[in-house]
């Protein structure tokens, strides 16, 4: 009995490190976090903290020459990325009256914590009550704007929060839709980020922009996403996945219509 009890301990423990190291290597691979440029947020960015003890950044640009209150937009960036590479980019949202919040990972950039699922649907959250609580802010016109990996996290945010639009560039349907495109069963993928499950409940207008030679989230995502939202406006663009300028008079005519 005792022998039988010692394999059983053997392979649970096995078992328990096996799935350990899985999972350490599947955020290993979601999760890059390039490096931080040197130097903290550039002038006219209003720097948030998020998060459980406010370590985690988020970039506020205030809308230009706009009533107040005024709408304001929620940014995720793609998996690689750092709010810093998008502030420059951003000036011409701020140029239509619209705020803008950047806002960053757990564990990127000069942020604390680790980045997973929870930890980063938390943080976009919280960064939808930090605008909605701003006097400068409509709570009503706030929409999320999601790139890559960003896509699936505004696309859960609306599960949670009122938007009045989702932007998804890039977006793919769900990690373990990623999986079996490069050939791994789906189930073993930990942080699901699963758009497919939360888009068809979203009630608001979405415009899904993708680029015909994305080699990285293949166009077939950005279809499907199309074909389950409820108000879905579909835009293929002539790049692939990371070569995409942002189609801003798209995107401004699409808000427009949107925010009303």
């Amino acid at each position: 009995m005792r022998a039988a009890l010692l394999v059983v301990g053997a392979l649970t423990l096995a078992a328990a490190l096996g799935w350990w190291a899985l999972v350490w290597w599947q955020r290993a691979m979601m999760y890059p976090r390039p490096a931080s440029p040197p130097g903290g947020a550039p002038a006219g960015v209003e720097v948030l903290g998020l998060g459980p003890a406010g370590e985690v950044e988020a970039w506020f640009l205030p809308a230009e020459g706009a009533s107040v209150p005024a709408p304001a937009m929620l940014f995720f960036h793609g998996n690689g990325e750092l709010v810093d590479y998008w502030r420059e980019e951003f000036r011409e949202v701020q140029g239509w009256g619209l705020s803008v919040l950047l806002v960053e990972y757990p564990g990127y950039g000069r942020s604390g914590g680790r980045p997973g699922q929870r930890s980063i649907e938390r943080v976009a959250v919280e960064a939808w009550d930090a605008l909605a609580a701003r006097s400068d802010v409509d709570p009503d016109r706030i929409v999320a704007y999601g790139r890559s990996l960003g896509g699936t996290v505004a696309c859960r945010l609306a599960r949670r929060r009122h938007l009045a639009a989702l932007v998804l560039e890039s977006t793919f349907l769900s990690a373990p839709a990623m999986a079996r495109e490069l050939g791994f069963p789906g189930w073993i993928v930990v942080d699901r980020f699963d758009c497919e499950e939360a888009l068809p409940e979203y009630e608001g207008p979405t415009l899904i922009l993708h680029g015909e030679h994305d080699r990285i989230v293949p166009p077939s995502h950005a279809r499907r996403l199309a074909a389950i939202a409820r108000h879905p406006r579909l835009v293929e663009l002539p790049c692939g996945h990371n070569d995409c300028p942002r189609p801003w008079g798209e995107i401004q005519g699409f808000l427009e219509t949107a925010l009303g």
